[in-house]
């Protein structure tokens, strides 16, 4: 029995990279702006939902890595911290230092600025790609682009 057993664990354990690898395939710009073209008609809709959430998961993914990494490097620059002052700084972090994380990202969307807004202009962008035949690349870097051309950080 155990003679049968193994080969298939093996065969199922050779499998599960290539399982995982395709849990994070890149999204083409040319899929997202397929989801987009429902934006704003039919908004509610499943290709709407699925266009807006993933701009607003971008948005939010990008300011969040931001505030960690600015957090983390500053903590190591500062000082040693207790445990439980590092769980305070780390579930509390300033709005200040959302604002300069903002910065690193090359995009600073403000405070509050209407995600509708976001999404409108970064859609337009998605089709002006689409009209000129620019299909190539992927969703995220034609996101990021749009976010930095719309709203850039002002500079002191």
């Amino acid at each position: 029995m155990t003679r049968r057993v193994l080969p298939l664990l093996a065969v199922v354990f050779s499998l599960y990279p290539a399982l995982e690898a395709e849990a994070v395939e890149v999204l083409s710009a040319e899929e997202l702006a397929s989801h987009c073209v429902a934006f704003p008609e039919d908004s509610e809709g499943i290709d709407g939902q699925y266009c807006i959430r993933y701009i607003q998961g971008f948005i939010d993914g990008a300011v969040a890595t931001d505030v960690r990494v600015m957090i983390n490097v500053q903590a190591e620059a500062e000082r040693r911290e207790s445990f439980s002052e590092r769980a305070i700084r780390m579930r509390a972090p300033d709005r200040n230092l959302v604002r300069r994380a903002a910065g690193y990202a090359e995009f600073c969307l403000g405070d509050p600025v209407p995600l509708v807004e976001v999404v409108t202009k970064v859609v337009a962008d998605l089709n002006e790609r689409l009209k000129a035949l620019d299909t190539a690349g992927t969703a995220r870097d034609v996101v990021y682009e749009s976010l930095r051309r719309h709203y850039p950080c002002e500079t002191s």
